[in-house]
């Protein structure tokens, strides 16, 4: 591979062979990689942004059921990510995974519209009363959700990850053009949400659900295939250990074996290949850390009881490092995951409880307030890449501006910022309520719905820091060989958030509504308590940022040794344990 002309970093074309740099990847190939996220978000949020007032209109199911239906189809979109992920590092790679996947992903959008669109497979209305839903009816429905569900698991950590691909981080100029990829991917994963959240939710409101549903499906298709289009520019990644998940098991399994074992006082006497090997397998070395010293006893040399296999690496001890480490900083992700959750449930049927309307004739649909998440990320993301990161980068000397967890607690702050203001707003629309004596549930609050409309607005700019943040963080700590898994510690924490609040809001509702009780989140929220629900919320949410806090003091960043071609100058990342450290 070093042979002049050609990427430094092992990539090779769709066939094994290697590519000039010149003609593949950087933005030349991302931008066919764009193109799809933006259509595949605009299908999925046109499905997700409206499922709740789906749910209760059309399938007729009652407020806490819909909300927590809307969560665990939500959690499983996000979960399956870990299973695409896993095939894609350990059998046939992100490309060939993203394709089998994004087919089945199709599938269950072309069968979401025809069970939208055909009258036999939702529920009659007879004279306005309205028969609850079939179980075949059900059985179909939700058969077309988990079918996305389960293309969805393949494509979305797929997807991100061969575009960070793009970049040779053995090359300075794209290294640097890789700092601004996940900016801008979001960037065009909120455009397709915006289209989705303003356009696709008024169609199905007022045109029809299947031509909601439909728009996005054809959508889907022809970015699939300007997916294609791109082949001959996209980089692929060769998987350099045939199993990386079964090298990290052995890890802690070795250390556990070895626990009796002395540790060496001197990191450099732990079994460690030289760098030559590494240099010639294009593997990377990883730099030994204090994090988690336990583990070091796997790469323990001398004494061993079992000596027919080798001891694990320095570099293969510090994956599995880097991996608890990532679970420590992903567990303090799951509250504001679930802080998230609200936008597409609470969020939208607290707005059809208030006035929509914008002329006599029109009334926006709740669930279309959303898209002002999204517009405040679409504005936020330009200024935040353009003018925040170079301002920073002036004062820190951080080429990303503040590190990645100095990002990930700027935006759970802001986060928690937003479910103050919902907790006040909703105290507000409770005593509006007293003030007009509103107890039917159909009955319109006189206040504007826009009164939401700062939650949605600061929980846009809250995830211009964490999502996007969470996203860089986790692809960039993983170990080599597990960048596609890695990933999904982002999505499975937006999963696990989804079930987290599925949970909260069943256990709040029937801990609340027992004996006769008022519950917190009733099927008529005139006559209900939001407010507590939010202010439980807001609690949880400020004792979070606390645990990220300690979380983040203790987390080591991943240091790696980088031969440059020219030469045996080597590269590492610097070594800083302070408290949100600033190297990285």
């Amino acid at each position: 591979m070093e042979a002049k002309g050609y990427t430094q970093d092992g990539t090779v074309d769709l066939r094994g062979r290697p590519i000039l740099a010149s003609k593949t990847g950087k933005w030349k190939a991302c931008s066919f990689l764009v193109g799809y996220e933006a259509f595949e978000r605009m299908a999925f949020y046109g499905v997700q942004s409206n499922l709740v007032n789906y749910l209760t209109t059309q399938l007729h199911q009652d407020t806490v059921s819909s909300v927590r239906n809307v969560n665990n189809w939500s959690g499983s979109v996000w979960i399956t990510p870990i299973l695409g992920a896993y095939i894609a590092d350990s059998y046939i790679g992100r490309f060939w995974t993203f394709t089998v996947s994004s087919l089945i992903y199709v599938m269950g959008m072309v069968l979401l519209t025809t069970v939208v669109s055909l009258k036999s497979l939702k529920p009659s209305c007879t004279n306005g009363v309205c028969n609850k839903a079939s179980a075949s009816q059900i059985s179909f429905f939700y058969l077309s959700l988990y079918t996305i569900a389960i293309g969805s698991g393949g494509t979305k950590p797929n997807i991100s990850t061969f575009g960070a691909d793009q970049f040779d981080d053995y090359n300075p100029h794209e290294k640097e053009l890789k700092v601004s990829f996940f900016n801008w991917w979001m960037f065009s994963s909120f455009l397709g949400a915006l289209i989705a959240t303003i356009g696709l939710v008024y169609i199905q409101e007022n045109l029809g659900w299947g031509l909601g549903y439909g728009i996005p499906t054809i959508g889907l298709l022809l970015s699939i295939f300007v997916f294609y289009i791109g082949t001959p520019f996209y980089r692929h990644k060769v998987r350099k250990s045939k199993s990386p998940a079964r090298d990290l098991i052995r890890v802690p399994i070795t250390a556990f074996k070895n626990r009796m074992l002395q540790l060496p006082n001197n990191p450099s006497q732990l079994y460690e290949f030289d760098l030559q090997h590494y240099s010639s397998s294009g593997k990377r070395q990883v730099h030994h850390t204090s994090m988690f010293r336990f583990l070091d006893r796997a790469a323990i040399k001398e004494g061993r009881l079992d000596s027919s296999t080798p001891p694990c690496t320095v570099t293969q001890v510090e994956g599995a490092k880097l991996v608890l480490g990532m679970i420590l900083i992903w567990l303090v992700t799951l509250i504001p995951s679930t802080i998230w959750a609200q936008i597409n449930t609470l969020f939208v049927k607290q707005g059809t409880t208030l006035d929509r309307s914008l002329s006599p004739t029109f009334r926006i649909p709740a669930a279309s307030l959303g898209s002002f998440v999204t517009l405040s990320m679409l504005l936020t993301v330009p200024m935040y890449d353009r003018y925040f990161v170079p301002l920073m980068r002036r004062r820190t000397g951080n080429s990303r501006g503040i590190t990645l967890l100095q990002r990930l607690g700027v935006g759970f702050v802001i986060q928690v910022m937003a479910i103050g203001v919902a907790y006040a707003v909703e105290v507000r629309r409770m005593h509006v309520i007293r003030l007009n004596h509103i107890v039917d549930p159909k009955e319109i609050v006189p206040m504007s719905i826009f009164w939401l409309l700062p939650q949605y607005v600061l929980l846009g700019i809250a995830d211009v820091f964490n999502a996007i943040g969470l996203l860089e963080f986790f692809y960039d700590q993983s170990p080599e060989d597990m960048q596609s898994l890695g990933t999904t510690f982002f999505t499975s924490g937006i999963g696990f958030g989804n079930f987290l609040n599925s949970f909260l809001v069943t256990m709040v509702d029937k801990i609340t509504g027992r004996n006769g009780g008022k519950s917190w989140i009733g099927d008529n929220l005139n006559d209900s308590h939001l407010d507590y629900y939010y202010g439980f919320l807001l609690v949880i949410s400020i004792l979070n940022i606390g645990a990220f806090l300690w979380a983040s003091s203790k987390y080591i960043y991943k240091q790696e040794i980088i031969e440059v071609k020219e030469g045996l100058q080597m590269e590492a990342k610097p070594l800083d344990t302070s408290p949100l450290s600033l190297q990285v």
